[in-house]
């Protein structure tokens, strides 16, 4: 077929992109001519998805290959004004469409909003395939080096071969970009966390696994419902023999429930005995070690609710005040296998606190478990005097047999109780968040440097200038404040400079 330009596109060294229209016709495609041989388009003309735009025609002369495709009338992702709602539908098509690719060994490697089309239909359409590539067996890594900056992750620069999980690590850059202000909301910040990990071992392994995050609190809902079938079952007779279960035998049964047609996840057993230790504004609970988040790492939601009596919220159906989340080792005492966490900065006006807790899953093998309430804690600080702000900030050096170690100290260590609490947050020298870590005043002291130690992972950029700031959180909220950092942060309660 013969074909009339209408408008040039987009044109570069490697590719020049026009819309044209059928001669004598008024139907209109886009006709792309890349630069060098793109078998990739073969493979491709034989794909039907309805949110992948046609192939009509793929052609190869020498080292230049043609493709006349559909055109897809909307606005690209990264334009289109969209609702949160909007996006998240548009986010699930992407994935079943590269659920579908996967299936077909076809990785696009070139995931972003530009390339994804909001068309008038209200469905996407995912095009763009010139960095697109099959991954062969005996290759360690990749041959070509394609993909945009910011959004490929590090194996896309010839670190390793590409997989499922480079389009994995894409589909969490660009969330985080259509989100926007939202991206920072508890529930997304996990997702993109996860999907975004420099070590392709611990992202999803599958998009099948992020697109299941997105129908969470549907799968609950099964779940519950299931389990009210398994123990009417149980209840009216069903069984053979005795009627009682034993709670090991409950547990096997909702694991099998929970792997069940619809799920690949197990739900965690919650935590147990959420409660305030006392009245320090610490959260305890009861550790739940199979969390699976690698590495020997638990996790773990919270919410926090404030109320004017002591009336326990709802954790299914009451809205919370503030939510976070909890990693690492840190703060389990392997005594009494519980988990702690120091929510006094948290505590702002006078009344009735309480904190629900979820065991956070790896998306992988486990999910979330349901939220469990705590006891209340009645705080009555609102006017009480604050900490004083650490003084004499210092960063401590010295050389070990394993390499330069690195702490952040501060001079009125003594002015702090021993179960008040530490955050030491790194900055790099244009002002980005590096790192941070929470020690209690105890553990400060028992090392015997007189601060908290600052991985030395974290301070690897040889022209890099680095410095930290300190809160503290008091472990008495009814007599002392917290200290915490102003936004912006003042100049005064920066560190000097480490410089490398």
């Amino acid at each position: 077929m013969e074909y009339e330009e209408i408008r040039l596109l987009k044109q570069s060294e490697k590719s020049t992109v026009h819309l044209v229209r059928e001669k004598n016709g008024e139907k209109v495609f886009i006709r792309k001519i890349l630069k060098g041989r793109h078998y990739i388009y073969i493979t491709l003309q034989n794909c039907r998805h309805p949110y992948l735009a046609e192939l009509y025609e793929v052609s190869m002369d020498g080292d230049t290959t043609t493709i006349i495709e559909e055109y897809v009338e909307g606005q690209s992702l990264g334009v289109a004004e969209l609702s949160e709602e909007q996006l998240i539908s548009a986010f699930k098509e992407l994935c079943s469409v590269l659920e579908y690719l996967h299936g077909k060994d076809i990785i696009h490697r070139d995931i972003k909003p530009s390339n994804i089309i909001f068309a008038k239909d209200g469905h996407i359409r995912l095009i763009d395939f010139d960095a697109a590539r099959m991954p062969k067996e005996d290759l360690e890594q990749d041959t070509r080096l394609l993909g945009t900056r910011g959004y490929a992750p590090p194996e896309q620069y010839g670190f390793a071969q590409t997989d499922a999980r480079t389009d994995i690590y894409a589909l969490g850059i660009t969330l985080k970009q259509l989100l926007g202000d939202r991206a920072n909301k508890l529930r997304y910040k996990n997702i993109i966390q996860k999907c975004t990990n420099l070590n392709p071992d611990k992202r999803y392994q599958s998009v099948r696994q992020l697109k299941n995050e997105f129908s969470r609190k549907k799968r609950y809902i099964w779940y519950a419902f299931a389990a009210l079938l398994l123990a009417a079952f149980l209840y009216l007779g069903f069984t053979t023999g005795d009627r009682s279960v034993t709670d090991e035998n409950m547990q096997s049964a909702q694991k099998e429930e929970s792997l069940s047609e619809g799920s690949d996840l197990i739900v965690l057993p919650a935590p147990q005995n959420p409660h305030w230790n006392a009245e320090t504004g610490i959260a305890l609970w009861g550790n739940v070690p199979e969390s699976g988040n690698g590495d020997g790492e638990v996790g773990y939601y919270w919410r926090l609710y404030r109320r004017d009596s002591e009336t326990p919220p709802d954790p299914e159906k009451d809205t919370w005040d503030l939510e976070g989340d909890m990693r690492g080792n840190g703060s389990i005492d392997e005594n009494t296998s519980t988990y702690s966490v120091n929510l006094s900065g948290e505590l702002q006006t006078n009344g009735v606190y309480y904190f629900a807790v979820s065991a956070q899953g790896d998306k992988i093998h486990y999910a979330d478990s349901p939220y469990v309430i705590s006891d209340a804690f009645v705080y009555t600080g609102e006017a009480a005097p604050q900490l004083p702000a650490p003084t004499g900030l210092e960063w401590l050096m010295f050389e070990t047999d394993e390499g330069r170690e690195y702490y952040a100290t501060w001079s009125n260590l003594d002015d702090y109780e021993d179960t008040d609490s530490f955050n030491v947050c790194v900055y790099d020298k244009d002002g980005n968040y590096v790192m941070n870590n929470i020690w209690e005043k105890w553990k400060v002291v028992s090392r015997g440097y007189n601060g908290i130690r600052i991985r030395r992972e974290f301070l690897t950029d040889l022209d890099g200038a680095y410095r930290f700031t300190v809160e503290v959180y008091t472990s008495r909220p009814n007599d002392y404040k917290s200290f915490l950092m102003p936004d912006p942060i003042p100049e005064e309660y920066y560190s000097p400079w480490y410089y490398r």
